[in-house]
């Protein structure tokens, strides 16, 4: 499967993070998944693109739509998949992450696709072994196939991202998708707004390539694509804002407040809803809501980066014979 770039060669074995790809290998990425997204509408929904590879799941999170699309992609792709889980393995019995990691990687694995509460264990992994590694989140930091869905979802809606507003709302601070939807929608021409209580705010916001609003209700009616996060109670200490109902008395996405809002604009959502907090069922499941094309679109993003991914490495190992 060939992606309409044709000029452009993709040359990384691992997917860590959006924050240090160029807007070229960004579309690339999305042209690629435009390919692949057709698969998944025939009626032998398969390609052999991986087959004979062997792809892990290594989640040391809770996951539903991430670990699930990838399983998806993977199966799509022809590949072998192991499914990880800490609460099985040793892990849970105090074996390290690179040990664990080494062991799979021992049984002939091509890919580990790994999303873990701590900040950079995608690249400690990345360091350490041979196999290709994606990042499906980790810690704060990043989670770039999140993004790409994103990417992916608004650019079939609106053609581009170049001029287009976005404003991402809520727990900004906790935020792994807010940090690579940063990247990736400003790289692509968008113009990011984070919005929410300055509590909810990270530390280095200023330093970031954002403009600020602790107003839902004045930015509404100016974007042009408005992503509602989840607050993240679990990973919350204190108390950020003084009750739910006064946070979604100011911030949370309402019918009330859509009417404001210009009639095209997007409605998004990363998942899971706090279904009344963080934005009312009516737009939620409403005529502007792409919720549930960012899950599909997911299946065919994540198809293209274990595609990528795989080539690249298949490409490197070629130049090392």
């Amino acid at each position: 499967m060939a992606s309409k770039t044709k000029q452009f060669e993709w040359n990384h074995k691992h997917l860590l993070g959006l924050r240090d790809l160029s807007a070229e290998e960004i579309t690339y990425i999305l042209d690629t998944a435009q390919g692949f997204e057709q698969i998944s509408k025939r009626a032998v929904k398969k390609a052999p693109a991986l087959r004979g590879k062997l792809v892990v799941n290594m989640f040391f999170e809770d996951s539903t739509r991430t670990r699930n699309s990838f399983t998806l992609a993977a199966s799509r792709l022809s590949a072998d998949l192991i499914e990880f889980t800490k609460k099985s393995s040793s892990v849970s019995k105090g074996e390290t992450l690179l040990d664990t990691a080494r062991n799979l990687e021992a049984m002939g694995i091509d890919i580990v696709v790994i999303r873990h509460g701590a900040g950079g264990a995608p690249k400690l992994l990345s360091k350490n072994i041979n196999a290709c590694v994606i990042n499906a989140g980790d810690g704060f930091c990043e989670h770039p196939t999140q993004a790409l869905l994103d990417v992916y979802t608004i650019r079939k809606a609106k053609g581009s991202l170049k001029g287009l507003k976005v404003a991402i709302v809520g727990d900004i601070a906790h935020s792994r998708v807010a940090r690579s939807n940063m990247w990736a929608m400003t790289k692509l021409g968008a113009e990011v707004i984070f919005v929410g209580p300055p509590t909810l705010m990270p530390g280095e916001v200023d330093r970031l390539p954002v403009t600020v609003s602790y107003s839902l209700d004045e930015v509404i009616e100016k974007v042009d694509v408005v992503n509602v996060l989840r607050i993240q109670f679990e990973r919350l200490g204190g108390n950020p804002f003084p009750s739910v109902r006064e946070y979604s008395h100011y911030f949370g996405l309402t019918v009330e407040r859509m009417k404001k809002a210009k009639p095209d604009i997007l409605v998004m959502h990363p998942g899971p809803i706090n279904r009344g907090l963080e934005i009312e069922s009516e737009v939620a499941d409403g005529p502007n809501s792409v919720i549930l094309e960012q899950v599909t679109n997911g299946v065919a993003v994540r198809m293209a980066v274990l595609f990528l991914v795989n080539q690249a490495a298949a490409a490197q190992k070629n130049l090392k014979l």
